[in-house]
């Protein structure tokens, strides 16, 4: 199927009941991501943002335990099936500050980009853009809400549910 074919404004949402599913939806999304995806993540302290992160890279050859927020040095790399590069906005003052990385080189380049806090630089971000909003519903309970916004995001967002029913 042609990429222009998958629909403009493509979304989903998945709601994860336990860390198992959360592992799950992370497996998934892993299977959909292909190089030069952007994923920008966006949820309050303690949503899962970081757990989801875990979740994709250990799907993507990571071993869990080199996967943990880059709050304090705001950007990991990681080699997996693709090179993760893992970035924390949380900390950053201004979009320059996120910029002075190298973030835009490394969104535009062959790995995959996994931003927690990515609304605090959105104005700096490409526009094929996969957006992850994730809503605190319960002590075990999280929405994942993913939108897409180019044909990169938009297709990945079209193979997911069933990627996840595969699981």
């Amino acid at each position: 199927m042609n990429k222009s074919a998958y629909p403009p404004n493509e979304t989903w949402l998945f709601t994860s009941h336990s860390e198992a599913d959360t592992e799950r939806l992370g497996q998934s999304v892993a299977d959909v991501l292909e190089p030069g995806t952007v994923v920008a993540l966006i949820g309050h302290l303690g949503a899962g943002k970081t757990r989801l992160v875990q979740a994709i890279a250990v799907a993507m050859g990571i071993e869990r335990k080199q996967v943990n927020s880059p709050t304090f040095v705001l950007i990991q790399e990681y080699e997996g099936r693709l090179p993760i590069f893992h970035f924390d906005a949380y900390r950053m003052h201004d979009s320059d500050e996120f910029l002075e990385l190298g973030a835009d080189e490394l969104t535009a380049g062959c790995g995959v980009c996994l931003i927690e806090w990515a609304d605090r630089v959105s104005g700096v971000l490409p526009a094929d853009l996969l957006r992850v909003e994730i809503e605190v519903e319960g002590p075990t309970r999280r929405a994942f809400r993913f939108s897409g916004s180019g044909p990169i995001s938009r297709a990945a967002v079209f193979r997911l549910p069933a990627t996840l029913r595969d699981r």
